[in-house]
């Protein structure tokens, strides 16, 4: 569905989403911070699997359990970041602009 400027009445508008885009990237240092602390418990819990391959599955699962440990933190940072972003550019910033004229506004004036 396409949003026409409350201004000039053209249907060439668009979405800025800079709350959406600021919020995930917040949300993915955010995640990925927090991973670090996971990637810890991560590595724990894969070295002990590894037990069972001896040292190098010690050390692989160790790794591997860092590893992901970051990757979901700053997965999970990233998609709760752009959530509450979106929120924001939908009722405090004005997230909609024309091509047309220029004109900024929010989905609620027009």
């Amino acid at each position: 569905m396409k949003i026409e400027c409350p201004r000039c009445q053209s249907d060439l508008t668009d979405t800025k989403n800079y709350g959406k885009k600021t919020g995930g990237a917040v949300g993915t240092v955010a995640g990925a911070a927090a991973g670090v602390a996971g990637a810890l418990t991560g590595a724990e819990i894969g070295a002990t699997v590894g037990i069972i391959a001896g040292p190098l599955g010690i050390a692989i699962g160790g790794i591997t359990g860092a590893i992901l440990g970051g990757l979901l933190g700053g997965a999970a940072g990233c998609a709760t970041g752009s959530a509450v972003g979106e929120v924001i550019d939908e009722n405090v910033l004005d997230n909609h602009y024309c091509r047309t004229c220029g004109h900024s506004f929010s989905h609620k004036s027009s």
